[in-house]
């Protein structure tokens, strides 16, 4: 009798929740906030009902605490949603639930006057280089896998979720967090890496000062110089009392590790694109080596001519195009890869 009560109470609480009102922003997306005892993930859904049954695309954003959207002072409310809004959305919600994480300790919706030129939430504004404490003492990758997972085992248990796959996908250092979740997680089907460094992040600095020194921008003393100073910020990063008087350390030490070696362990359909006009992924250019080295044969790669770390063409003056972007394409090709 008392089990009978007890199932009984629990059907009635579920009925009760999925009776609930949804919380629909700016009409374009459904917030989900999992609330714990020191942090409250924040998510969205790329919806604004939830009728349909479909497999889940977890897009993970790049770096920098930038909201989900944006409010300017003088115009309507906008979405940027970890920059899904360069993509063909629509298009992957006729496939799936696109979910997309809020960035830890940063506000899903804030004033475009608190944040700084790149959009990042910043506690001062007249500080824009000063990110909050609480963000940079939570932005390391360990923590983004740990918060996805857990928006993963919630959106398992939702009756408007299809279990027959799963998609994983990241740009940049977001294509780490991916990673991560791909290597330790069962129930992801298909990984997606777009713009990813595969030796980590601190040797791009390296690779930068060099390529400056061979082009004659800067002399070689002076990339001697500078790359000797990134081997010390790097020791720092691995020393815990300067990762309590600087940590944003932790984020170097935690980026930095070597992704090559974990694509190498994961058995799933694995996708990755760049732009060959992009420094950080210069080295994707190697990664097949160690595919073909290892007898493995799930990776598909696309390069994308030209472009750049955003997938824009570039103007003769080395700046981005705004008015050649090829996002669309790129995540629409990746998406039509899933569906094979």
């Amino acid at each position: 009798m008392q089990k009978l009560q007890i199932t009984l109470i629990l059907f009635i609480f579920t009925q009760l929740n999925f009776a609930q009102k949804l919380e629909i922003i700016n009409n374009q997306a459904i917030l989900f906030s999992l609330k714990e005892k020191k942090d409250t993930i924040n998510f969205i859904v790329i919806d604004t009902k939830l009728e349909e049954k479909k497999p889940i695309f977890l897009f993970c954003q790049g770096s920098l605490p930038i909201p989900l959207f944006i409010k300017p002072e003088k115009e309507e409310m906008w979405m940027y949603g970890g920059g899904i809004t360069n993509f063909d959305f629509a298009e992957i919600k006729k496939h799936y639930h696109l979910i997309v994480i809020s960035m830890p300790e940063t506000p899903v919706i804030a004033n475009e006057k608190d944040l700084n030129s790149s959009f990042s939430y910043v506690p001062d504004p007249s500080e824009p280089r000063a990110l909050s404490l609480a963000y940079e003492q939570a932005d390391y990758l360990e923590n983004y896998e740990s918060r996805a997972n857990k928006v993963i085992h919630f959106l398992q248990q939702q009756k408007w979720v299809d279990h027959s796959k799963l998609i994983v996908a990241g740009h940049s250092q977001g294509s780490k967090v991916a990673t991560l979740i791909a290597l330790n997680n069962k129930k992801v089907t298909h990984l997606g890496l777009f713009s990813t460094n595969p030796f980590g992040r601190i040797d791009q600095l390296l690779r930068e000062e060099r390529k400056a020194a061979e082009s004659k921008a800067i002399t070689w003393e002076t990339a001697d110089k500078n790359m000797e100073e990134t081997y010390q910020m790097y020791r720092d990063a691995y020393t815990p009392d300067s990762v309590k008087v600087k940590p944003y350390l932790l984020a170097w030490k935690s980026f930095s590790r070597p992704l090559v070696n974990d694509w190498l362990k994961i058995k799933i359909p694995t996708y990755l694109a760049y732009g060959t006009n992009d420094t950080t992924a210069d080295l994707c250019d190697l990664v097949p080596l160690f595919y073909i080295q290892n007898s493995k044969n799930n990776l598909t790669y696309k390069r994308y001519l030209g472009l750049d770390h955003n997938f824009y063409e570039r103007k003769e003056n080395g700046q981005p195009d705004y008015d050649k972007e090829h996002w669309p394409e790129v995540m629409t090709n990746f998406v039509k890869w899933t569906l094979k």
